[in-house]
C-alpha cells in the first residue's frame, strides 16, 4: 500500500490542515495520510482527523521509542527542546517502520500542488525520490569547515546527492536495525562532525541515505531545464491560477513554505494581518472547508520579517482561548 506521510503537533495545526486539504484536492480523499507526531500536543489534530477516514495518527510506540533512542544515540542534541524547536522532527523517520510500502513524506508547512504519481513510479527504480534544489547549498546540511567530510563523502556526491527534508520518496524497512547500528557506530566514532549544527534532522537524514549508499533520484536535477519548477515559497515568480501555482507555465509539484515559522500562521489564522509570500493561497486551503471562518482583515498588513511575532502570537491564541487571558 502506498500513502502520504506527515509530521505534526497543534502548534502546526493551521499549516497541517492546509496540507491535507490540499491533499484532497490534488491527490483525492481516499489516498491514506499518516501523521508522525512531533510530540504529546495532538489533540487538535486528533479533533479534526476524527472527519477525516482516510487520516491518522501514527500510534506505534514502539517504533517511535526505537527512533527516540536513535536520535539520543546519533545526535543527541538535536533534542534539546530548550535550544532546539524541531526537537520531534526525527519522528517523520517512523515512516521507515511503516505503515506503507513505499511513501511520500511531506513537511505540514507543504501544499501539493500536482499529481505524485511520477514520484511513486520512480520509488521502483530507486531507493531516495526528492525534488529541490538543495545541493545548491551545501553549507546547510554538512559541516564544510570539517576536514573529515572529504574523507567520507567525495566531493561530487556531495555537490548532487544532498536534498531538503521537506519532502522525499522512499519505502518502507530502508533502514532495518543492522544498518542503523552501522551509521551510529560511523557517527560516534567521529562522522558526527560532518554534520551541519542545526536543522534538525535534516543534516542527519542526507547523512543517513548517503552513508547507506542509497540510490537516489532527484528531478531537480534529471529533468530538462523547461520542465521543472521550484518548490519554494521564497520563489517570488510563480503564477497563480485556479489555485495552483505555475513556474514559467510547468505546474508545481508541491509549494515548501519555507523560513515562514508556525507562529506566523497562527496569528494570521486569528486576525493578524501579516504578509507572506503566497498567503492568499494557504489560507484558500486552510478554508477550504469552513470559508466563513476565513479572516477578514481591518488593519493595513505587515511584513512577516517586521512583524513583532512574539505580541501578535499572544493576542492570537488568546483569540483562540489556548493561553489564558492573565
Amino acid at each position: 500500500m502506498n500513502g502520504i506521510c506527515t509530521l505534526g503537533n497543534d502548534y502546526v495545526f493551521d499549516q497541517l490542515v492546509a496540507l491535507l486539504n490540499s491533499i484532497d484536492v490534488i491527490l483525492g480523499p481516499e489516498i491514506p495520510v499518516c501523521i508522525y507526531p512531533f510530540d504529546d500536543q495532538t489533540q487538535r489534530i486528533a479533533d479534526e482527523i476524527a472527519k477525516r477516514p482516510n487520516v491518522f495518527l501514527y500510534d506505534n510506540q514502539e517504533s517511535i521509542n526505537r527512533w527516540d533512542q536513535f536520535m539520543l544515540s546519533a545526535a543527541p542534541e538535536r533534542l534539546n527542546r530548550s535550544k532546539s524547536r524541531l526537537y520531534g522532527a526525527h519522528r517523520r523517520f517512523c515512516a521507515f517502520d511503516g505503515p506503507f510500502d513505499k511513501f511520500i513524506y511531506l513537511d505540514a508547512d507543504t501544499l501539493v500542488m500536482n499529481s505524485l504519481t511520477s514520484v511513486f513510479e520512480k520509488l521502483d527504480t530507486y531507493d531516495f525520490v526528492v525534488y529541490d534544489f538543495q545541493f545548491k547549498d551545501v553549507s546547510k546540511i554538512y559541516n564544510v569547515n570539517s576536514p573529515k567530510l572529504l574523507e567520507v563523502f567525495e566531493q561530487k556526491r556531495i555537490d548532487s546527492e544532498i536534498f531538503c527534508s521537506g519532502f522525499y520518496g522512499a519505502k518502507r524497512g530502508t533502514f532495518n536495525s543492522e544498518q542503523r547500528d552501522l551509521l551510529i557506530s560511523h557517527l560516534q566514532n567521529g562522522e558526527a562532525e560532518i554534520l551541519y549544527g542545526g536543522a534538525g534532522e535534516q543534516p542527519l537524514i542526507n547523512y543517513m541515505v548517503m552513508r547507506s549508499n542509497l540510490y537516489i533520484y532527484n528531478f531537480a536535477r534529471q529533468l530538462p531545464d523547461n520542465a521543472k519548477t521550484g518548490c519554494s515559497a521564497t520563489s517570488k515568480h510563480f503564477e497563480e491560477r485556479e489555485h495552483l501555482l505555475y513556474d514559467k507555465g510547468n505546474r508545481l509539484t508541491y509549494l515548501h513554505y519555507i523560513g515562514i515559522p508556525p507562529n506566523i500562521n497562527q496569528a494570521v489564522c486569528a486576525g493578524e494581518n501579516i504578509d507572506f509570500p503566497y498567503r492568499d493561497l494557504f489560507l484558500y486551503y486552510r478554508y477550504l472547508n469552513e470559508p466563513d471562518k476565513r479572516p477578514i482583515f481591518q488593519n493595513p498588513p505587515k511584513n512577516y520579517n517586521d512583524a513583532p511575532v512574539p505580541n501578535l502570537l499572544t493576542r492570537a491564541l488568546r483569540k483562540l482561548k489556548l493561553i489564558n487571558q492573565g
